[in-house]
């Protein structure tokens, strides 16, 4: 029998707000245990909580990117559920009236291009977190996490293989980065997602049974355990058993889903409106401020650096997967003064490489735009060869020097005189008749034979240029 898949997502993106959802504790990551859980994050008796403006922001400016329906009016419930990392025994979330409605995020995979609806997101707190390490046994918890806003990105279970699942989780990543209402560091848990998973006959209508993958925070992992769990549910009804709608957890080690518990329905959570906070209305002001504030969206950016610098897809994807990287690419276009085709290249090969290679992001580039224009400018001058250029900018990658200081001390500026060059080769052809006769005689490769000898004659310093146009008046057939 043919299988097919059917995903949807839940993504959890952090919002990046200075203080949490209810409180004025600090939402800063790597803070000791349990000193950024105040008396409102810990519900304790008496407490009431306020709610966070610029939560409310946010998520209107995710609404409007996805171009989904915003609500006017927006409740927040009670979850009620007992965890140790939930000392209140209630998660502040939303139920029947979330902020956000119905939306769509388009993906690319296998060269097409296929709508994924999304059903609605919503803001609620985030928990603490319990830790098994070092404790002889027992369980810590720390509640630095509790009440950390979180918007939740539920999506339609319109995807149909794992790596829909992970462009998907890509463009949302993307786009939380873009709006700068998610920094989206998934090592930190910034950005993590819970995957429905379930399978069905070809052709059938109904849907399967479903599990849920719990925390995610990897795209490769998401990719691997999707596909394992599908695995595991073809094996099981294939064998005459039924899936059982279930939690489960992935154990990237051993490359496995294993149970967690019973997957919970909406009634065992109890939800009601939360008596302590007001029904949250938004008012044309703030929906005209937000989609003022709205910023050029990846897609558009990307058709743009197409159009406006002449970029093939595949570059102009890569330039504006960031915008911090896009950023970088045109501010160093201005500061260089220097053509896209060199900034493209200099930005998806060099520094990209050298990011990847310390697996560094581009806000932590330790060369920043400007001192990469410097470089970029004295290639363009003919000061140094692009090679040599290669040299400089690793050099600049480890040390705070210029671009100009490394050149000036390294001895690394071109050759240029057009005298120097000519006697360099002169001696070339002078030492190398037979390469002289085989190219005279036709041999049109043996001309790189004459390139490649001169600048190591030169130590890479000959201008490449000046090379070729003496050799070509040197050996006229």
């Amino acid at each position: 029998m043919q299988w097919e898949t059917v995903i949807g997502l839940e993504i959890h993106a952090q919002l990046a707000t200075k203080t949490k959802i209810f409180s004025g504790a600090s939402t800063a990551y790597g803070a000791e245990p349990n000193t950024q859980a105040c008396a409102v994050d810990l519900g304790l008796p008496g407490v009431l909580p306020v709610l966070n403006q610029e939560v409310v922001r946010m998520a209107v400016k995710f609404g409007m990117a996805i171009e989904a329906e915003v609500a006017d009016y927006s409740v927040f419930a009670r979850k009620n559920y007992f965890y140790p990392d939930l000392p209140k025994g209630y998660q502040i979330s939303q139920m029947d009236h979330p902020i956000v409605g119905i939306g769509h995020m388009d993906i690319d995979v296998d060269g097409q291009t296929k709508r994924v609806g999304v059903t609605r997101a919503h803001l609620e707190e985030d928990a603490g977190k319990s830790l098994h390490e070092d404790f002889h046994g027992l369980t810590g918890v720390d509640l630095n996490r509790a009440g950390t806003p979180l918007l939740e990105i539920v999506s339609e279970p319109d995807m149909r293989s794992a790596k829909e699942a992970v462009a998907y989780m890509r463009k949302i990543h993307e786009l939380v980065q873009y709006l700068d209402i998610c920094d989206g560091n998934m090592q930190e848990g910034s950005f993590r997602c819970d995957a429905n998973v379930s399978i069905r006959p070809v052709g059938q209508e109904e849907y399967g049974t479903r599990t849920e993958l719990k925390n995610i925070n990897s795209f490769k992992f998401v990719e691997k355990a999707i596909n394992i769990e599908v695995e595991r549910q073809i094996d099981i009804i294939e064998a005459g058993g039924r899936i059982t709608q279930e939690t489960r957890l992935y154990d990237a080690d051993k490359n496995e889903t294993r149970s967690m518990r019973s997957k919970e329905e909406a009634n065992d959570y109890r939800y009601f409106p939360d008596p302590d906070l007001l029904p949250v209305y938004i008012s044309d002001e703030l929906r005209a401020q937000v989609k003022a504030d709205l910023p050029e969206l990846a897609h558009i950016k990307r058709q743009r650096f197409i159009e406006q610098y002449k970029l093939d897809l595949e570059t102009a994807t890569q330039l504006t997967s960031s915008r911090q990287l896009a950023d970088y690419f045109e501010a160093l276009i201005t500061e260089s003064g220097c053509n896209a085709k060199i900034c493209s290249n200099w930005v998806t090969v060099e520094l990209s490489g050298a990011l990847n290679k310390q697996n560094l992001d581009i806000s932590q580039s330790p060369v920043t735009h400007e001192r990469l224009a410097v470089l970029l400018k004295r290639i363009s001058d003919n000061t140094i060869s692009g090679k040599i250029a290669k040299q400089v900018f690793e050099i600049m990658w480890t040390s705070a020097d210029s671009a100009d200081a490394i050149i000036e001390a390294q001895g690394l500026k071109q050759i240029t005189d057009s005298g120097a060059i000519q006697a360099i080769i002169d001696k070339i052809i002078a030492d190398n008749q037979g390469q002289v006769e085989q190219y005279l005689s036709g041999k049109d490769k043996v001309f790189g034979f004459f390139v490649g000898q001169t600048m190591k004659a030169s130590q890479g310093k000959a201008n490449p240029g000046e090379v070729n146009k003496i050799l070509k008046e040197k050996l006229k057939r």
